[in-house]
């Protein structure tokens, strides 16, 4: 039935029942509409059509005012001509509402909800700074009462070490140094249900976000003790001693930051030096608290931005004055590959370059762990297939999806395979654009067309391609005593417009589902651009890809490994291989580099002119990557 204008019909504004009037109604046989709408539809502008209305000037804003006034005698008609029904509309409503038990007259027609239950929170008035409070207040896991009953030989006697230390008061600096898979972690775990058991407090940090989310209590190193990003030699930690930070290191029992080979010396140093001023004691190393690092410097060091090798190591808390008045405790066994033996001495030997390599250098993998190569893109399907096997049978299993992923060194490849895998799981896409900009320019000379194409490290894609269920990670520390920080994986349980719905499913906040609102976001970098960069965008990136220095920390029991080239930095090769559990659950696809690819051709045509000699002792067939390690790092 077309729709025609007929007698105008007041949009009532006033009442329930009148404003349940449709705006299409049905008057003498005809469809009609309201004066109010007819007038909107008069007035709006719609693409392709030009409407003269709107550019009348002040005729358009006589016009405006002589609507009004239609509108305005309309709405006063009806309800002039209306009122039995008006009337008996109030009084249903003074009825609904005494039913409802409503005594007072001023609060009919008012919705009320009822206030949300008092939860049992921090309150200033006992006396407590809230970071104590929250400290003391962690929930202690039964199970890791019991863990100081499972240590091995080597965990045991850096166990009893620390512990002597705590419950002498004495204090002392410690470095547990191990493989990746020895424990250190387990050890932690130990560590920190004891000293919490006997109501004393400990504080869990690491470098990275993921390594942290897996210790109960953990935040990043940062984000606890306050240190600039932008840190220099004799700097300090941003607190003051007199903040809530300050009287928790003062109240602290046991300090633990977990893989501190990857933090710059000087963000040790600020830390020192902020605890000798707390504690007023400038004489002792982190003012005679007992403090616990970890790592292994076979794994990523520093990132040090378009630093040299020698730039590098200088970082590493390997060449800070603290290193030498350390306690070395050392972890050798390695639990996660205890299964595998000869994968867990093959990893010890890419760590320390003790693996063979041939004429250019290159280390050579295990067979039964690489993707036979074509050097076709069904390459990387094949990786995928691998890595993700009967991915639609499994998208909405949290296990499955989290218990994999395929680690590559560069940003660009961890985004052309989240790419890919989100095309390939099952859902409806939802899609989210960023808003980009450059501050203080005014004369927009950066346009956002030219932002958009913009990725940096650290940021959200200006794209971001979602679906139900698929896995993400955080990039930004927004409540760390609550488990949301950078690195935190998460799975995407529903979509809103300007808010995320997803639930926590690694580490001691695993279930606890969260929202993610839009925020702006900034380089950590400010030397990137020639300009500051801007994006307000969702804080997350899909974790089916992940770079290896984001996995670092982490066990993943199955790894996919993609190198369309070579690894660039220590320890990198070693760290993707480590990640797993076995090397059954390894699966790689490294392409060898272009350069060995030629001097190997030129190779070839100089073999003829060899003797049988020489030919003997040629590689073995197989493929190989370069395996960056810098040995003086290890050795000093």
């Amino acid at each position: 039935m077309a729709t025609t204008i007929g007698p105008p019909i007041p949009q009532s504004v006033t009442t329930p029942m009148m404003m349940k009037v449709s705006v299409a109604i049905t008057f003498g046989g005809r469809l009609c509409v309201s004066v109010r709408d007819y007038y909107c539809y008069k007035l709006q502008m719609r693409p392709g059509i030009f409407n003269p209305i709107l550019f009348g000037k002040r005729l358009f804003q006589q016009f405006a005012v002589d609507t009004y006034i239609k509108i305005e005698n309309s709405r006063l008609d009806y309800i002039w001509g209306h009122q039995d029904k008006i009337r008996a509309d109030l009084y249903q409503g003074l009825v609904d509402s005494l039913h409802a038990g409503e005594g007072r007259a001023d609060s009919v027609g008012k919705q009320s909800f009822p206030l949300p239950d008092i939860q049992e929170e921090y309150d200033t008035s006992i006396g407590v700074t809230r970071e104590i409070f929250e400290e003391s207040t962690i929930e202690l896991n039964v199970e890791d009462t019991y863990l100081s009953d499972s240590l091995n030989s080597d965990q045991r006697a850096a166990y009893d070490e620390i512990m002597s230390a705590i419950d002498r008061d004495e204090g002392g600096v410690f470095f547990v140094d191990g493989p990746g898979g020895t424990g250190k972690t387990f050890l932690y775990r130990a560590l920190l249900a004891m000293v919490r058991g006997q109501k004393k407090i400990a504080i869990a940090t690491a470098t990275s976000g993921v390594a942290a989310s897996i210790m109960p209590g953990g935040r990043t190193a940062h984000s606890r003790f306050k240190i600039p990003l932008g840190i220099d030699d004799g700097g300090f930690c941003s607190f003051t001693k007199q903040s809530g930070t300050a009287k928790l290191l003062q109240s602290a029992s046991l300090i633990i930051w977990d893989e501190a080979s990857m933090t710059k010396r000087q963000a040790v140093k600020a830390l020192d030096n902020s605890m000798r001023d707390v504690m007023s004691r400038p004489d002792l190393p982190f003012g005679g608290k007992t403090v616990v690092f970890g790592g292994d410097f076979r794994q990523v060091l520093p990132v040090v931005r378009k630093g040299s090798r020698a730039q590098i190591i200088n970082s590493s808390l390997r060449r800070s004055y603290l290193w030498d008045s350390m306690r070395h405790l050392k972890l050798v066994r390695n639990m996660r590959a205890h299964s595998d033996p000869w994968f867990a001495e093959y990893l010890l030997r890419i760590g320390d370059s003790k693996e063979e390599t041939n004429r250019d250098g290159e280390v050579r993998l295990p067979d039964e762990i690489c993707v036979s190569r074509t050097g076709k893109d069904t390459d990387l399907d094949t990786l995928i297939d691998n890595t993700f096997p009967s991915l639609d049978a499994n998208t909405s299993d949290p296990d499955y999806i989290t218990s994999r992923a395929i680690l590559s060194t560069r940003n660009d490849c961890v985004d052309r395979i989240n790419l890919k895998m989100i095309s390939r799981f099952q859902g409806d896409e939802m899609v989210y654009h960023s808003f980009d900009c450059a501050v203080d320019d005014p004369h927009n000379y950066y346009p956002p067309e030219f932002l958009n194409t913009l990725t940096p490290n650290g940021l959200p894609p200006h794209v971001l391609k979602l679906k139900i269920n698929c896995p993400v990670i955080l990039l930004r520390n927004i409540d760390p005593a609550n488990g949301l920080c950078n690195g935190t994986r998460l799975v995407v349980r529903g979509f809103q417009r300007n808010v995320i719905d997803a639930e926590i499913v690694l580490g001691q906040h695993a279930g606890k589902r969260i929202f993610l609102p839009r925020i702006p976001l900034c380089p950590s970098d400010d030397e990137m651009f020639p300009f500051q960069f801007k994006r307000k965008q969702f804080p997350i990136r899909l974790s089916f890809a992940m770079t290896v220095n984001k996995a670092q920390g982490q066990t993943i029991p199955n790894v996919g490994i993609y190198l369309p080239e070579p690894v660039f930095s220590h320890g990198q090769l070693y760290v993707a291989l480590s990640r797993s559990t076995a090397r059954k659950n390894v699966k790689i696809l490294a392409v060898p580099d272009a350069g060995n690819k030629k001097r190997n051709s030129d190779d070839s045509k100089k073999k003829s002119s060899t003797s049988s000699k020489n030919e003997s002792c040629d590689y073995p067939v197989g493929t190989y990557t370069k395996n960056i390690v810098y040995k003086e790092i290890l050795t000093s």
